[in-house]
C-alpha cells in the first residue's frame, strides 16, 4: 500500500514540477499586455521587457519641484510664522539685515526662507538632509564652521538632538562672543527651563517667552554667549 501511494506522489510530483516548467517558460518568452481603457485603443501599454525597454521618464529639476512646494497654503503659511517670530526676535535688538544667522536643524528651509524676505542678508541653513537652495547638509553635532563666525544661531529642534548637550556646545562654539543662541521648545517652566539653561556652558541667560510657532505653542529662550574679560 505504502509503494502505490509514493508512487503517486512521485507522479504529482513530477507533473507540478513540468507544469512550472513549462509556465515559466511562458512567462520568458511572451510579454503581458494590460489596458488602461478598453474604450481607447491608444492606451495600450506593453510591460518593457527590460530595463532597456522601458520608455523616458521627464526628469524633474530642483527649480521646478521647488516652485510647487514654495507655492502651497501649508509652505507659505509656516513661513508667515516664522517671519512673526523673527520680527519679535528683531524687536528686542538681536536681529538685524547684517546679521549673520545660522538656522541648525531647519528641515525643509521655512526659517531660511523667512529671514530673507525680512531681508537678512546673510542666512545659513543646515539639516542632516540638504534641501537646495535653502538648507545645507551638516551634522547639528559636528557643524562645519569655524568658531565665533555668526552673531546669532536659531534652532526649534533641541528636543529632537540625540546629544542635546553637544548640539547645544556647537551652536555656542559658532557664535562669536556677544551673540546670541535662539531655541524654540515645548512649553517649559521651573525645573525644565534650569535644565535647559544648564547645557548652555559658555552663555548667561536673557530671556523666555511662551510663543506661537507654526501653529504649536512653544518657549522662546535667548542664551547670549559671555564676553571674555
Amino acid at each position: 500500500m505504502d509503494r502505490h501511494v509514493q508512487a503517486l506522489l512521485n507522479k504529482l510530483s513530477c507533473a507540478s514540477i513540468t507544469i512550472a516548467t513549462f509556465t515559466l517558460i511562458l512567462l520568458f518568452i511572451q510579454t503581458p499586455e494590460t489596458c488602461i481603457s478598453n474604450s481607447d485603443p491608444r492606451t495600450l501599454i506593453r510591460f518593457p521587457k527590460s530595463s532597456c525597454d522601458s520608455t523616458h521618464r521627464e526628469l524633474v529639476s530642483i527649480q521646478k519641484k521647488n516652485r510647487r512646494l514654495w507655492s502651497t497654503k501649508d509652505w507659505r503659511k509656516k513661513v508667515d510664522s516664522f517671519s512673526d517670530f523673527f520680527h519679535g526676535i528683531r524687536n528686542l535688538g538681536f536681529l538685524t539685515n547684517q546679521t549673520r544667522v545660522l538656522c541648525i536643524s531647519a528641515g525643509a528651509g521655512h526659517e531660511v526662507m523667512a529671514l530673507s524676505e525680512m531681508g537678512v542678508i546673510d542666512v545659513t541653513g543646515v539639516e542632516l538632509i540638504d534641501s537646495p537652495p535653502l538648507v545645507s547638509r551638516a551634522d547639528p553635532h559636528n557643524l562645519p564652521f569655524f568658531d565665533g563666525v555668526f552673531d546669532v544661531a536659531f534652532s526649534a529642534h533641541l528636543a529632537e538632538a540625540l546629544f542635546p548637550s553637544r548640539f547645544v556646545s556647537e551652536m555656542e562654539r559658532t557664535v562669536r562672543p556677544g551673540g546670541v543662541s535662539v531655541i524654540a521648545v515645548d512649553p517649559c517652566s521651573g525645573e525644565e527651563l534650569r535644565e535647559i539653561k544648564g547645557l548652555f556652558r559658555r552663555s548667561r541667560f536673557v530671556s523666555a517667552r511662551n510663543v506661537t510657532l507654526i501653529g504649536l505653542k512653544m518657549t522662546q529662550i535667548i542664551m547670549r554667549n559671555r564676553i571674555p574679560s
